[in-house]
């Protein structure tokens, strides 16, 4: 239980102490949230909770092709946020980001990597 609450505690700083840096600086704040840590958290938890080397692997080869469809709704957001508000915004980029992975899994669904 203390071992959960210690790996809980880490990452929920994480999170912290990028959104105090992107209040402080935008791009610092940015760099650093672009910075796949959360990723590399997890293949740290996955590794030291003794998970076998396949999981690590597949863990970091579809974080690989998942990232890749997210990208746009970084270039969507900045341009409705001025015109939706900030809810609509974000609601909007989750569904458009859905729109887009969808589409995105079917294309490449072709060269034999499926992640549906």
């Amino acid at each position: 239980m203390t071992y959960l609450l210690i790996k809980y505690l880490i990452t929920a700083a994480l999170v912290v102490l990028v959104s105090e840096l992107a209040k402080a600086n935008d791009k610092l704040g940015a760099l650093i949230a672009a910075l796949p840590l959360v990723t590399v958290l997890t293949l740290i938890w996955l590794y030291v909770e003794q998970q076998p080397a396949s999981k690590i692997t597949n863990h970091a080869y579809y974080t690989f092709w998942y990232v890749i469809p997210t990208l746009p709704m970084f270039l969507l957001f900045p341009y409705l946020l001025p015109k939706l508000g900030f809810w609509v915004t974000l609601i909007s980029c989750v569904i458009f980001t859905l729109v887009i992975f969808y589409g995105y899994a079917m294309l490449i669904k072709q060269l034999g990597i499926n992640l549906l």
